[in-house]
């Protein structure tokens, strides 16, 4: 398993905007066989804050899901409502050990 923090500051007057893109391209990528979670999270003290927590079952199933057309409109879509550039960290699952997810 791989584990994808994607960190986004969004400007306060696409917060919804954000949202509502994001979700959509949740729902999508969670139909991707390569996906086991995709969770889109928002900051209790500073609801400009997300984190995308994606959950790939291969290390090539990031490359897969970048290729999607879902993704691509989302990149697109979003690129203007950033406050700064987003950052992802890469983790490797430790536990559970389950990787029927």
């Amino acid at each position: 398993m791989l584990i994808v923090h994607v960190h986004v500051h969004v400007k306060p007057e696409h917060i919804d905007a954000f949202r509502q893109a994001t979700l959509e391209n949740a729902e999508k990528s969670l139909r991707e066989p390569g996906i086991a979670r995709f969770d889109v999270i928002q900051q209790a003290e500073d609801p400009n804050r997300f984190v995308l927590v994606e959950v790939y079952r291969t290390v090539e199933a990031p490359a897969q899901h970048k290729d999607t057309a879902h993704y691509q409109i989302w990149r697109d879509r979003v690129a203007g409502m950033m406050a700064e550039p987003r950052t992802s960290v890469r983790y490797s699952n430790i536990f559970p050990a389950d990787e029927n997810w």
